[in-house]
């Protein structure tokens, strides 16, 4: 090659450097915003993303499904998917109707016959039926109104349907057995499901029809990281490959809240935490022993060796931000079981409970009272188990502490193969008590069975009227302080990190991300 050949070649190379670098800026400019991937880190992995086939909700599968009436910021009940119903009658019967512009992830309307289906499958198939009440029929009155008939009044419906358990899910998607909605996942929430990686995330993107207030979503995409490892989790946040780290472990809190780049959001937790057990086990048949059980354990204890203070003690069924809680039932559970560890041993030896071995477990008929106690993957919740335990030595109870996955304890509590388990339940209305607690043949963890009970929570359900609502429910508690099926324990506060953003919002409520307000900086 000639040397004027030679500078021609490398003008031309110059050339297409410049155009390749042109081009690169310029896709590196259209590029620029659109990477703002959101990695949120939880503890848990959700047992599935279909809200028909899951007793449990959380983060990671909420944002699929958008509700058909929602609390606002004061915990009212405000229209969502729904634009107003009409009561009709004695209460049996309500119409309602739908806004005409929300769209199921798959594209196809939420319209009326749409949330016929997906009631119908919820009411045939859910482990949460009974938050639907008991439903004689669901007519379609037009393309966007739809009438439910109950068979008795149901009080709790509209605070239920606040929640995702009653919002509608796109059943055209299903196959014609009813399933299939973990592959082809469509409900008409913020985020749509793009990837599940099971062990490891589950991977979202905004959702472009979803009401967004009048403005863009404010990132590209979201990945929700299951970290059981509480350590791990501070160190991928800490290293920014986690953006929002949430119930930030509580011996870390001061550490984060030093870090001028992170913010903290706390909200008081509606969801109280308690030790359970199966009282259809025989160990667990005598009233003292449930009794000596309460007595024996400190609250403060607990929250101060293992939540760093950031909780409250609760020691009646229902916490304060609960429809139904009662001051004067609070007061009576105090009064009751403060901890008193020789009245815990009095009632344990009038139980029969009345030998001791080498070991200073108690026994009676020659058997040690030793039981094994199920508690999930998180952390908190082990060493909360691990004070338990200690504590409930001290009366001679021998606790056998077992960690299992939280998908594990949601299968197989509700089958009653469990003695007792660390647990907690969320609900913003007392009929918590009746579809998940104590209900006649509802009780998915603590299978209680009294049939007083059960006429009371049953009248509960159907009383239109709150004040006398209110009433028997305090009534229901009461026996529920003396006969000690269960032991609250607290309600946690919960503590979510953040970083990045210019904007992020947790419902001070429902304790949720608020997707509509998340913005990434730019």
């Amino acid at each position: 090659m000639n040397r004027k050949r030679f500078v021609v070649f490398m003008m031309f190379i110059d050339f297409l450097l410049i155009v390749s670098g042109c081009n690169r800026s310029k896709e590196t400019d259209a590029n620029k915003g659109k990477d703002r991937e959101v990695v949120v880190g939880l503890v848990s992995e959700p047992d599935s993303v279909d809200i028909h086939r899951t007793s449990s909700t959380g983060e990671a599968n909420i944002p699929l499904y958008d509700t058909l009436l929602k609390l606002d910021n004061d915990g009212n009940i405000v229209p969502n998917l729904i634009t107003d119903y009409e009561v009709i009658g004695d209460g049996k019967e309500v119409i309602f109707n739908l806004k005409e512009d929300a769209v199921f992830h798959s594209g196809k309307p939420v319209n009326a016959e749409a949330v016929k289906l997906s009631f119908e499958r919820l009411i045939s198939s859910s482990p949460f039926s009974t938050n639907a009440g008991d439903i004689d029929s669901i007519e379609v009155l037009s393309d966007y109104s739809f009438k439910i008939t109950w068979k008795d009044q149901f009080a709790p419906f509209f605070i239920n349907a606040t929640t995702p358990f009653l919002a509608p899910l796109d059943v055209s998607v299903l196959n014609g057995e009813g399933e299939g909605f973990e592959k082809n996942p469509s409900g008409s929430g913020p985020l749509k499901l793009v990837k599940i990686n099971r062990g490891d995330s589950l991977v979202y993107e905004p959702y472009k029809d979803f009401n967004w207030e009048s403005q863009k979503p404010g990132f590209d995409s979201v990945k929700f990281r299951f970290i059981p490892d509480e350590e791990t989790r501070i160190l991928e946040f800490k290293k920014g490959n986690v953006d929002v780290l949430l119930n930030v472990p509580y011996q870390y809190i001061e550490d984060l809240e030093k870090d001028s780049e992170v913010t903290i959001k706390r909200v008081q937790s509606d969801t109280l935490s308690y030790l359970g057990w199966n009282n259809k086990q025989p160990i667990f048949q005598d009233v003292k022993v449930r009794q000596a059980l309460a007595l024996a354990i400190d609250r403060e204890s607990i929250i101060d060796n293992t939540l760093n203070g950031e909780a409250q003690a609760v020691f009646g069924p229902l916490p304060k931000t609960v429809f139904g809680y009662s001051e004067k039932i609070e007061t009576m559970a105090r009064d009751k079981y403060t901890r008193d560890i020789d009245a815990a041993k009095k009632l344990l030896a009038e139980a029969g409970w009345n030998e001791t071995n080498k070991d200073g477990v108690v026994m009676k008929d020659g058997k040690e009272f030793s039981v094994e106690l199920w508690v999930d993957d998180d952390p908190a919740n082990q060493r909360a188990a691990q004070v338990i335990q200690n504590q409930l030595m001290e009366i001679g109870v021998k606790i056998n502490i077992a960690v299992k996955e939280s998908a594990t304890i949601i299968e197989q509590t509700p089958k009653g193969v469990h003695e007792m388990l660390l647990w907690s339940y969320g609900w913003p209305d007392a009929d918590v008590l009746n579809f998940l607690l104590f209900g006649k043949d509802k009780s998915k963890r603590l299978h209680y069975e009294n049939e007083k009970i059960y006429s009371i929570l049953d009248k509960a359900a159907i009383e239109m009227d709150q004040e006398d609502r209110s009433k028997l429910y305090e009534e229901a508690q009461e026996m529920l302080v003396e006969e000690s099926p269960f032991i609250p324990l607290y309600v946690k506060e919960n503590v979510t990190a953040i970083r990045n953003f210019e904007s992020f919002d947790v419902h001070p409520i429902n304790n949720t991300i608020e997707w509509t307000s998340v913005k990434v900086k730019e």
